[in-house]
């Protein structure tokens, strides 16, 4: 079963990195190219958000059993594969993971205005991908009050006979 507390702390840091975004959103092209200092927290909580997002997935595909990804974007294909992100949300995912490439292996790439478009244009993309992560978790939560599996008895019931 999926660790629900787990991936409710990490949509949590997720919301918090992107209301720490939020903050450099009205950021033109010409002060973010201009500013070290920006460039690295913009740059370093980016990486960081779509990380995230690809470790809840990850978390998610083990769970589920589902094909086991070869790269960051290759996650969120897998969640697609599955029905559980759509086509759309997968693209716009995809591309994150691709830039988080850049950010990590060919930081001389970075283009302002591709930074400076994702702040202004693409954050909202974040919250789509928590609402659909919210989705699978309400999806696999088992009812309220329901006994628990029973593989989950028998462990306990072998810790107490140890």
């Amino acid at each position: 079963m999926v660790d629900r507390p787990l991936l409710l702390r990490k949509l949590a840091e997720l919301e918090e990195y992107l209301g720490q975004m939020r903050e450099f959103s009205s950021l033109t092209t010409e002060a973010y190219a201009g500013n070290w200092k920006t460039q690295r927290i913009v740059e370093r909580t980016l990486q960081m958000m779509i990380e995230l997002c690809s470790d809840i997935s990850g978390h998610i595909i083990a769970d589920q059993q589902l094909r086991v990804p070869v790269t960051y974007a290759d996650a969120f294909r897998s969640l697609s594969e599955a029905g559980l992100l759509t086509p759309e949300l997968c693209v716009l995912m995809e591309k994150m993971a691709r830039f988080r490439n850049i950010i990590v292996h060919d930081y001389a790439r970075i283009n302002a205005a591709i930074v400076v478009t994702i702040l202004r244009e693409n954050l909202d993309d974040f919250l789509l991908y928590r609402d659909a992560i919210l989705k699978i978790i309400h999806d696999k939560s088992p009812p309220p009050h329901a006994p628990p599996p029973a593989h989950a008895k028998r462990a306990k019931t072998l810790k107490i006979k140890t």
